[in-house]
C-alpha cells in the first residue's frame, strides 16, 4: 500500500477464505479499539463498517510516518504504563495497519483456539481522490453501477457504499439499523468518537 498525505483512501480486508473475523459483539468493539489506536494517529476516519467477515474504512491521511520520538509520545498518550515495553522505532502508516491486523488476529486465534491467518494476506488501500489512479473497485463492482462517474464523485460513492454494505447483504433494511458502522453517527443516533464529521463535510454530503 502506498499512502500520500492529504488524500482519501478506502482501506479494506476480509477473512481468509471468507471466514468470519468477528464472532461476537465484543470482537467488533475490540477491533474498533484497534482502529482507534493504530489508524487515528495517522488519519481521520470518515466512514467505517464492520461485517462478519470483512471491514471497510474510509480515511483521510494526515501523516504517513512517525519518527521514534513522535511514536514514543503517541504511545505514552495511548498506552501510558505499557509504553516502555513497546517497540519505539519509527513506524509508517503501512506498518501500523499491519500491526493492527496481527494483534487482532492473535487475540481471535486465542479466543477461538485456532492458528494461522485470519485475514487475507494483503490489506487493500485504494486512493479515492487521486486523479491519476484507476477506478476504485467499489465503482467497478456489480454492487454499484457507476462506470462513468468522474473521480471527484468517488468520495461520495465510497461513503455511501460503505454504509450500504449491511443492506446489500440483507442483514438490515436500513443502514442506520446496523450497529457496527458509522451510519448511526451520521444519522445522529449515536455520538461516536471514531469519525470526524467536520472533516467529512469537506468531501461528502450526509
Amino acid at each position: 500500500m502506498i499512502f500520500e498525505k492529504g488524500y482519501l483512501y478506502h482501506i479494506y480486508n476480509q477473512g481468509n477464505n471468507k471466514q468470519n473475523i468477528f464472532h461476537n459483539r465484543d470482537n467488533y468493539l475490540f477491533f474498533l479499539k484497534k482502529v482507534n489506536a493504530y489508524i487515528l494517529p495517522y488519519a481521520d476516519v470518515l466512514a467505517w463498517c464492520l461485517m462478519s467477515n470483512h471491514f471497510h474504512l474510509m480515511v483521510l491521511v494526515n501523516k504517513t510516518e512517525f519518527n521514534s520520538k513522535e511514536l514514543i509520545h503517541q504511545m505514552t498518550n495511548k498506552y501510558s504504563e505499557k509504553s516502555h515495553q513497546m517497540n519505539t522505532k519509527s513506524r509508517t502508516f503501512n506498518n501500523s495497519i499491519a500491526i493492527m491486523i496481527r494483534s487482532y488476529t492473535r487475540a481471535i486465534n486465542k479466543q477461538e483456539n485456532r492458528t494461522g491467518s485470519l485475514f487475507k494476506p494483503h490489506t487493500k488501500a485504494e486512493c479515492i481522490n487521486c486523479f491519476k489512479s484507476i477506478k476504485p473497485s467499489f465503482v467497478q463492482s456489480n454492487i454499484l453501477i457507476h462506470n462513468h462517474l468522474p473521480q471527484k464523485q468517488y468520495p461520495q460513492v465510497c461513503f455511501d457504499y460503505i454504509h450500504q454494505n449491511p443492506v446489500k447483504a440483507n442483514l438490515v433494511k436500513n443502514a442506520i439499523d446496523w450497529e457496527f458502522s458509522s451510519a448511526k453517527d451520521y444519522a445522529g443516533l449515536r455520538n461516536g468518537k471514531l469519525v470526524d464529521k467536520m472533516v467529512a463535510k469537506e468531501y461528502v454530503d450526509f
